[in-house]
């Protein structure tokens, strides 16, 4: 009667290579995550770059917004007797902001007195140049239009 048990040593080739090969390997898992990561950046970050340029701009709305009623009466309320601020940094100090940029970091533009156009409610008006930073192209956002302008 043969009771022998095959141990490892004993066992065939192929089964040896079976029993090495059961699993995955580290690299082997990163690889297949790498892979899932491009595919995933690939299908969805377009659309979050696209959701992160509305966001800016809903903001550089609110801020032109803000600057030209809030900010404005609050200066003229402390500079009684002056018609017009020198520049938008002026204005910008009462509504928390140093410098008077929009989201995309360029400054804003403050227009007061003659420079306003015709029809701007309240004598003042605020412009972003919008994201490509350049001023009268169909990205600026204004004060007094309330419609905006849309990203491409």
């Amino acid at each position: 009667m043969d009771t022998s048990i095959e141990t490892p040593e004993v066992q065939s080739p192929a089964v040896a290579r079976l029993v090495r090969q059961a699993g995955m390997t580290l690299l082997e898992i990163l690889i297949v995550l790498a892979i899932i990561a491009l595919v995933m950046g690939f299908l969805f970050g377009p659309r979050l770059m696209e959701m992160f340029g509305e966001s800016k701009t809903e903001l550089a709305k609110s801020m032109v917004q803000r600057l030209a009623t809030e900010s404005y009466a609050r200066w003229t309320m402390d500079n009684q007797g002056k018609a017009c601020p020198a520049d938008v940094s002026e204005v910008a100090k009462y509504s928390n902001d140093k410098e008077g940029k929009d989201p995309w970091g360029h400054p804003m533009i403050l227009l007061c007195g003659e420079n306003v156009p015709e029809g701007v409610p309240g004598g003042v008006g605020v412009v972003s140049m919008g994201s490509d930073g350049k001023l009268d192209t169909k990205d600026d956002l204004k004060s007094w239009d309330t419609g905006g302008a849309k990203t491409e």
